[in-house]
């Protein structure tokens, strides 16, 4: 659209050229993001996202007013648990709901699971999926796009939920978090996203090499199911088997082991970074690291060295299951119905 050429009034030149922007904006829009937008649109209008959505939001401020309801703030404590008594409300537990943190390591697999199963088998039945690499588009921006989107909506979720939280610890307790807590709380919800992550790349790896969702599906959750229920059961069964010959051998192969597990990395690393008081992941101590060590609360920059391992192999976890589902897709032959 060209500019006229006749000479027009102040207000009205103004209009036309704030009209001109707007269509080199619409021009200038890029494929890749009216993708996400689509897929951010079809999470939010899909009953499954809303119910996931909405379960886990219930069940994470259920365990909040449970331990609020037996928080005694003014209660006879010692000055480190007074210190960090705001960060026990995602770790504590009055004995009748779990606390908030183990409610976000049992449904956020399910959050991702949902989310991803039937990514790119949802397209594929409805014969969208060659529809849209006939558009003249890059393949990799479908199951990008995918990700972005689920991706996004997992963060404001997480972020929201952890935001209303504190704000209803502080209403009800009168305690503010310092600098310190709130920046813990955040790195707490930063690795919750990072690990529902790692279950929605896995999900949509199963979608990308599956035929049917409801065998995605299954997988997903019969992966979920052995990581929670039986994994420790098995790595009992092995140290047992291998005799260590001492207690803190014992410990160190038990850990190792269950480390191959991202529910127990997860624990490990939200642990660690909501209880300052613990110095070590594993939770023992040998004379000689105990000796000569000051028992004070570890800093925020102590527990993220302790951590980052744990946060490493999630992030890694999750980029080798997307890597994998990424160069699937991208060697698949889809053909039009």
């Amino acid at each position: 659209m060209r500019e006229p050429s006749l000479k027009l009034p102040a207000g009205l030149r103004s209009s036309w050229n704030r009209l001109l922007a707007a269509r080199k904006k619409d021009r200038a829009y890029h494929p890749f993001d009216a993708m996400v937008r689509k897929e951010l649109s079809d999470h939010l209008r899909s009953w499954r996202t809303n119910i996931l959505v909405l379960l886990m939001g219930l069940t994470c401020i259920a365990s909040i007013y449970a331990v609020l309801n037996g928080l005694d703030p003014n209660a006879d404590l010692d000055d480190t648990t007074k210190e960090f008594l705001f960060l026990r409300l995602f770790t504590a537990t009055d004995g009748t709901i779990p606390p908030f943190i183990t409610f976000v390591g049992f449904l956020g697999p399910l959050l991702g699971i949902g989310m991803g199963f039937d990514a790119i088998q949802s397209e594929r039945s409805r014969g969208t999926l060659s529809r849209t690499l006939a558009q003249p588009i890059p393949r990799d921006y479908i199951i990008t796009s995918k990700f972005t989107a689920s991706i996004a909506i997992i963060g404001t979720l997480f972020f929201a939920i952890g935001l209303l939280v504190m704000a209803l610890g502080i209403l009800m307790t009168g305690i503010l978090p310092t600098p310190e807590q709130f920046i813990r709380m955040l790195l707490f919800l930063a690795i919750a996203v990072v690990y529902v992550a790692f279950w929605l790349s896995l999900s949509v790896l199963f979608s990308v090499r599956l035929k049917s969702a409801a065998t995605s599906a299954l997988c997903g959750l019969g992966l979920w199911i052995f990581f929670l229920v039986f994994y420790s059961i098995l790595v009992n069964v092995i140290v047992n088997a291998l005799a260590p010959p001492s207690e803190y051998e014992y410990v160190t192969w038990t850990s190792w082991f269950m480390r191959i597990s991202p529910n127990y990395l997860f624990e490990e690393a939200t642990r660690t970074l909501l209880i300052p008081e613990m110095r070590t992941v594993s939770g023992f101590l040998t004379l000689e690291q105990a000796y000569g060590a000051i028992p004070s609360p570890l800093s925020i920059g102590q527990s993220l060295l302790l951590v980052w391992p744990q946060l490493t192999a999630l992030i890694a976890g999750a980029l080798i299951c997307y890597g994998i589902a990424y160069a699937g897709f991208m060697r698949q032959e889809i053909r039009s119905r």
